[in-house]
């Protein structure tokens, strides 16, 4: 595929600098750090310029915090300036990320999502009668800062642009040379592009049609036991040799006993909610009810929480369930 040149005078050009401002600040412009960037816009969006076509790009000063939902992960919150200079770059670079994705990869992507990826594995799970899941471990901070550099650089001639991504790599580390922060758009991308040759490989080389890929989380089918499990071995392989990622213990089953993908369990003609989702819904319509309840949020802040929460559970058979939970919110939560 041919790469990609001349890109930086796009990205630092005033009109993409304030498309990205309008996108970081959605869901955000009450904040401080938005408001007081807001307050100085052109002088802002200016030095942001300037910082591009110097190939100086000031990253890094990141704010840390862990998250427990499910799994504990450190989450890195960039300042304002360069969440705007993420999407800047984005804006721009979007569209030859997106090239080098095959249909079956899920995640952060338009018009796919984890309920496509899900459509897909119950519809790999009618036809095909055996899967095998692979989960890499630590993924985001497994990626190593030399492969995605070289991968970076097949896609991209842009020199600048290359120095760019290469300072923001080097602005985070949870080992030499290893790992991107979980929080950054940029990181998004880099880590859904870092798999992209594995799936390529898998498809192409392997011959597995029975495919997806949803960020690190793999499920490959097929109807012959032995072959699937070679395929796997394959590209277990191809991940460590290539990619120095390591993985977690393989599960293999037969489809009709339900696929483990995206905090559900997966059957050929019906899905249902995991322990662990189960769990967390209930946790968190209890912290959502009281946080209505005590007026931590109004009406409008509740719905924009339990929306997505519901649609979640909504996906899967758990209408018993959701009355259940919902029967009495008032206590027994």
């Amino acid at each position: 595929m041919k790469r990609k040149g001349n890109l930086m005078g796009s990205i630092a050009a005033m009109d993409n600098l304030y498309r990205a401002w309008i996108k970081a600040r959605r869901g955000k412009h009450q904040k401080l750090d938005v408001l007081a960037f807001e307050s100085q816009l052109d002088k802002n969006l200016r030095k942001l310029q300037f910082q591009l076509l110097e190939v100086n790009v000031q990253v890094g000063d990141y704010h840390y915090f862990m998250i427990f939902d499910p799994k504990e992960r450190q989450i890195c919150a960039a300042p304002f300036s360069e969440r705007v200079l993420h999407h800047a770059l984005m804006n721009i670079c979007h569209d030859s990320f997106e090239k080098h994705l095959i249909g079956d990869t899920y995640a952060t992507r338009k018009n796919r999502g984890t309920y496509a990826a899900l459509d897909r594995a119950r519809s790999f799970s009618k036809k095909y009668q055996w899967f095998v899941k692979m989960d890499v471990r630590k993924y985001f901070d497994s990626i190593n800062h030399v492969v995605l550099g070289s991968q970076l650089s097949q896609m991209f001639k842009d020199k600048d642009l290359l120095k760019v991504f290469d300072q923001i790599l080097g602005s985070y580390s949870t080992d030499e040379g290893k790992g991107v922060p979980i929080g950054n758009l940029t990181s998004q991308y880099f880590a859904n592009h870092y798999l992209s040759g594995a799936d390529h490989f898998a498809k192409e080389q392997l011959g597995v049609k029975g495919y997806i890929r949803y960020m690190d989380d793999v499920l490959m089918f097929g109807n012959n036991k032995g072959q699937l499990l070679g395929a796997a071995k394959k590209f277990v392989d191809y991940l460590r040799t290539y990619l120095k990622l390591e993985l977690k213990p393989l599960v293999h089953a037969k489809t009709s006993f339900g696929i483990p993908f995206l905090g559900y369990k997966v059957f050929p003609y019906q899905v249902r909610l995991n322990k662990r989702s189960k769990a967390r819904f209930r946790k968190k319509v209890k912290e959502y009810h009281d946080n209505l309840t005590i007026g931590v949020w109004d009406e409008s802040a509740y719905q924009m929480h339990i929306l997505p929460l519901l649609a979640f559970v909504e996906y899967a058979d758990t209408l018993k369930y959701r009355k259940k939970i919902f029967w009495d919110k008032s206590h027994r939560l």
